[in-house]
C-alpha cells in the first residue's frame, strides 16, 4: 500500500506556483530575446557559457552534461548541432580512449562574446532591476539552500 502523499499546504502551493510561473516566464522571455538578438538558442548559450568559463574553453563531455543537468543523448544532439555550425568541436581525450572533450571554437568564443552583453542587459531589465539588494541576497541564500538540499537527495 502506498503512503499518503504529503500534499502542499496552501502557503507552500502558492510559493511553488509563483516560483514556477516566474521561472517559466523569465526563461521564456530571455530565450526569445537571446534567439532574436544573436540567433543563438538558450541551449547554445548555456553550453558556450560553461565551456568558455572553463580553463582552455574545454570540458569532458560527461562533465559538461552533468554540470548542465542534461541526459547524455540530449547533450550529444546539442553538441552535434553546435559542431555543424562551427561553435564547438569534439576532441579525443588522450588519457581516456572512451572519453571526449568538447571545446569552444574561435567562432564559439566570438558568439558568446557578442551575445553576452545583450543577454546580461535583458537579465538586468527583467530580473535584477525588479529586486532590492536585500531581495537578491535572500534569493541567493534560498537558492543555495535548495541546491544544497538537492545534493543530499537521490535523483
Amino acid at each position: 500500500m502506498n503512503a499518503t502523499p504529503r500534499w502542499l499546504t496552501s502557503e507552500e502551493k502558492a510559493a511553488w506556483d509563483s516560483f514556477i510561473r516566474m521561472q517559466e516566464k523569465l526563461i521564456g522571455r530571455l530565450s526569445r530575446r537571446l534567439q532574436d538578438d544573436s540567433g543563438m538558442s538558450a541551449s547554445d548559450y548555456i553550453v558556450l557559457v560553461k565551456l568558455t568559463g572553463n580553463e582552455g574553453g574545454r570540458m569532458r563531455f560527461m562533465d559538461l552534461a552533468k554540470v548542465v543537468e542534461w541526459e547524455k543523448s540530449r547533450m550529444s544532439h546539442q553538441i552535434r548541432r553546435m559542431a555543424k555550425r562551427g561553435l564547438v568541436a569534439k576532441e579525443e581525450c588522450p588519457d581516456d580512449g572512451r572519453g571526449a572533450f568538447v571545446v569552444a571554437t574561435p567562432a564559439g568564443h566570438r558568439a558568446i562574446e557578442e551575445a553576452a552583453p545583450m543577454h546580461v542587459e535583458h537579465v538586468r531589465r527583467l530580473f535584477t532591476d525588479a529586486l532590492t539588494r536585500e531581495d537578491l541576497a535572500a534569493l541567493a541564500r534560498i537558492s543555495d539552500r535548495v541546491l544544497a538540499h538537492m545534493e543530499q537527495q537521490p535523483d
